[in-house]
C-alpha cells in the first residue's frame, strides 16, 4: 500500500497544504518536546499562544530547570492536565542533571525523561534527530486503521504498520508531520473528506468509512460538589493553600474546599467541566480566622490557580 507513488503523492500534498506552526520551524528539541506536551490532548488553537509565551519566560531548559514548580505551574495555568507542567518540571532539571543540560538525542534516553511516552519520544527523535521512530497519536492511529481497513487494530499492530511505513519513507520527520496533518485534516474523526484525499486511491476504506462504529465509548461524566471556603481581609488579601499533588488540581493553589457528600440546596456559583468531572463550586463567605496549612497573599497574580478558581472569584466580586 505504502509504495513509492503514494508516498511521494502524500510528500506532495503536505508540503502545499501543511498549516504553519512554530514548532514546524524548528529543530530545538527543547522547543519541540514543549510543544508535544501542550499539544496532548490541548487544541492548536489554544496553544499557540501559550507556547510563544512559554519561551518568553523559560528561554532556555536551564532556565527551566532552575524555575520554581509554583512558577511552572503558574505559566502552565489555563491549560489543563497540570500533571504535564509538572512532569516537564522535572524532567527539565533531570537533563541538566544527568545530561549535562543538552537534551539527549537518544530514544531509549529520551523514553527515561519524566512524562514522554512512546509517541511524543518518536516525535522529538524525528524531528530533532531525523530518527525513523514513528508517532502513534489518535490521528496516526485513525488514519493507519483507515488504510489498512483495521478498525480494530490494537496498539501493537498499529506500532508495527507505523514503523514498517516510516522505515520507507526516506524523510522520517516529514512523515511523521503529514500522518499527524493528515489525521487532523482530511481524515478527522468525525468528518473524512474521501473526496480531496490524495491517496484515497490507496485507502482500503475509502468512501466507506462508518465514523459511528470508530467512535470511542465515552466515559460518563461525574458530578462533585464542592464547598470553596473563601477567607479574605482587606489587609491581607485571600487566604489560599495548595492542592495535593494527586488529585484534580493537583499543585494548585486555591481557597480550602470540601467536598460535600449530598448536593446543597442553593445552585452552583459556578460549573466547571473537566473531562470526567464536573465541578458544581458552592462558595462560602467566612469571617472566622482560617485553620490548617495555607497563606495570605495580598495578590493571587503570581499564585496558579485552577481555571474554575478564577471564574468563580470573577463571579464573587
Amino acid at each position: 500500500m505504502f509504495s513509492d507513488r503514494p508516498g511521494k503523492v502524500l510528500l506532495h500534498w503536505y508540503a502545499s497544504s501543511a498549516r504553519q506552526l512554530p514548532w514546524r520551524e524548528t529543530t530545538d528539541p527543547y522547543q519541540i518536546w514543549i510543544s508535544e506536551i501542550m499539544l496532548q490532548q490541548t487544541q492548536v488553537k489554544t496553544v499557540l499562544p501559550r507556547y510563544r509565551g512559554w519561551f518568553e519566560l523559560f528561554p532556555t531548559l536551564e532556565a527551566l530547570a532552575a524555575s520554581s514548580v509554583d512558577d511552572v505551574l503558574k505559566a502552565w495555568e489555563g491549560l489543563g492536565y497540570y500533571r504535564r507542567a509538572r512532569f516537564i518540571h522535572r524532567a527539565a532539571q533531570m537533563i541538566v542533571s544527568d545530561f549535562e543540560g543538552q537534551f539527549p538525542a537518544n530514544f531509549d534516553d529520551i523514553m527515561k525523561l519524566p512524562g514522554i511516552g512512546r509517541s511524543t519520544a518518536g516525535a522529538i527523535a524525528s524531528f530533532c534527530f531525523n530518527q525513523c521512530t514513528p508517532v502513534l497519536d489518535g490521528n496516526v492511529k485513525r488514519v493507519l486503521k483507515r488504510w489498512y481497513a483495521e478498525p480494530e487494530a490494537r496498539d501493537k499492530t498499529l506500532w508495527l504498520r507505523a514503523q514498517q511505513v516510516i522505515d520507507g519513507s526516506g524523510d522520517p520527520a516529514t512523515w511523521n508531520q503529514l500522518m499527524m496533518e493528515l489525521g487532523a485534516s482530511l481524515c478527522s474523526a468525525k468528518s473524512p473528506n474521501c473526496s480531496d484525499c490524495p491517496v484515497h486511491t490507496f485507502c482500503a476504506s475509502a468512501f466507506s468509512v462508518d465514523v459511528t462504529k470508530e467512535l470511542r465509548k465515552q466515559v460518563p461524566v461525574v458530578d462533585v460538589h464542592w464547598r470553596i471556603h473563601l477567607f479574605t481581609c482587606p489587609e491581607k488579601g485571600i487566604w489560599l493553600t495548595q492542592r495535593p499533588d494527586a488529585g484534580i488540581w493537583g499543585g494548585l493553589w486555591s481557597p480550602p474546599i470540601t467536598v460535600l457528600d449530598d448536593r446543597p440546596d442553593e445552585d452552583p456559583t459556578h460549573i466547571h467541566q473537566l473531562t470526567h468531572r464536573r465541578l458544581h463550586l458552592y462558595p462560602l463567605q467566612s469571617d472566622s480566622d482560617p485553620i490548617g496549612d495555607g497563606r495570605w497573599v495580598p495578590s493571587i497574580e503570581g499564585y496558579a490557580l485552577p481555571t474554575g478558581i478564577h471564574h468563580l472569584l470573577d463571579k464573587m466580586i
